[in-house]
């Protein structure tokens, strides 16, 4: 029998690794990512609690608001920043993959835009070091808005509003440089709080229900939380699909250069199949699932992480525990729908 396949649950974690240690362990900094946090968390839990970013720059939060929802940014005035992250749908169109301009098809799953501001890097190949950087390849892509700054930047400085809110808040007409940093404000504010898990993390004891407290408990007995931790749980680092298991092969569909991951940013061969762990704050809400958006259920989702990166198999009454933790993941923002 594969070892994969035993349906034993896996042994508790009385005293689970405190973040820090865990971090340490890993080779990360769960610190540089996190906007701000308030509050007091539970001691020694891996996950870390959200609040909102402070001192936040709120004039240029709102022109990158403006911008994020601009169509003149594509080349034939159709596709937004928001078209294929529309807000008050979990920062995601709920797509496999997004179609561009002149209906081209993109190759790869879009993913949510809540929170991005948690990640270490950009994409799910990480190639933007940051939001800023992460605005110029949309942009560029010649199957998303297939523009580029020579013909978006006269468009704006021709707008009746953008030359004042420009000339206000950087002292110079819309250029480049402006616009990544708008609305790269804009990205960094979309924080979502006030989770009940959070709550609970924060020591209000009735923010989390029996069944969704015994789902965290599993997720971090069974290992998930070795690569979904911190306060993104997830985005902190990049892991091989399929450590445990030939994904790409059992998925029977053919390998396209997506599926090459960070090997497409580094040229390294142990960064083949790489991508960066996304974050599962808003997991619930940002089917369907993974670079490729091949799975379309959370549940499955969990059954699929288990085989492939953990060599286990869930029973069923594990898998919905999990899924009610990952739920209670899910916070606020005014943007995203109540």
């Amino acid at each position: 029998m594969e070892p994969w396949v035993s349906d034993h649950p896996p042994k508790p974690v009385p005293h689970p690794l405190p973040a820090l240690r865990l971090a340490a362990m890993l080779g990360l900094s769960l610190c540089a990512a996190v906007p701000v946090l308030a509050g007091t968390p539970i001691q020694g839990e891996p996950i870390l609690p959200l609040s909102s970013p402070q001192q936040q720059d709120e004039p240029k939060v709102a022109l990158g608001r403006l911008l994020f929802h601009d169509t003149r940014l594509s080349q034939d005035n159709s596709i937004s920043c928001a078209s294929c992250h529309p807000l008050t749908k979990g920062g995601m169109d709920g797509k496999a993959r997004s179609p561009g301009v002149m209906g081209a098809m993109g190759v790869i799953n879009a993913p949510t835009v809540y929170n991005s501001g948690l990640s270490l890097a950009q994409f799910w190949d990480g190639r933007a070091p940051d939001l800023e950087a992460q605005v110029e390849g949309p942009i560029h892509n010649p199957i998303e808005m297939a523009s580029n700054w020579d013909e978006v930047i006269p468009r704006l400085r021709r707008d009746r509003g953008y030359p004042r809110l420009f000339r206000e808040l950087y002292g110079t007409d819309a250029t480049e440089t402006a616009v990544c940093d708008a609305i790269a404000h804009f990205e960094r504010s979309l924080v979502t709080i006030d989770s009940p898990f959070d709550r609970w993390l924060r020591g209000d004891e009735t923010a989390l229900s029996d069944k969704a407290r015994e789902g965290y408990a599993l997720f971090k007995s069974y290992g998930c939380v070795a690569c979904h931790q911190g306060a993104g749980v997830g985005g902190n680092m990049f892991q091989r699909m399929g450590a445990m298991g030939d994904w790409f092969a059992d998925r029977k569909t053919p390998l396209t250069p997506a599926d090459l991951g960070r090997f497409n940013t580094t040229g390294r061969e142990e960064d083949r199949y790489s991508f960066k762990v996304p974050s599962l704050r808003l997991a619930a809400l940002t089917a369907p699932y993974f670079h490729d958006g091949s799975v379309d259920s959370l549940a499955e989702a969990v059954r699929v992480m288990a085989r492939y990166q953990l060599g286990r198999r869930i029973p069923d009454a594990h898998v919905e525990k999990i899924v009610a933790f990952l739920e209670s993941l899910v916070g606020r923002h005014k943007e995203l729908a109540p």
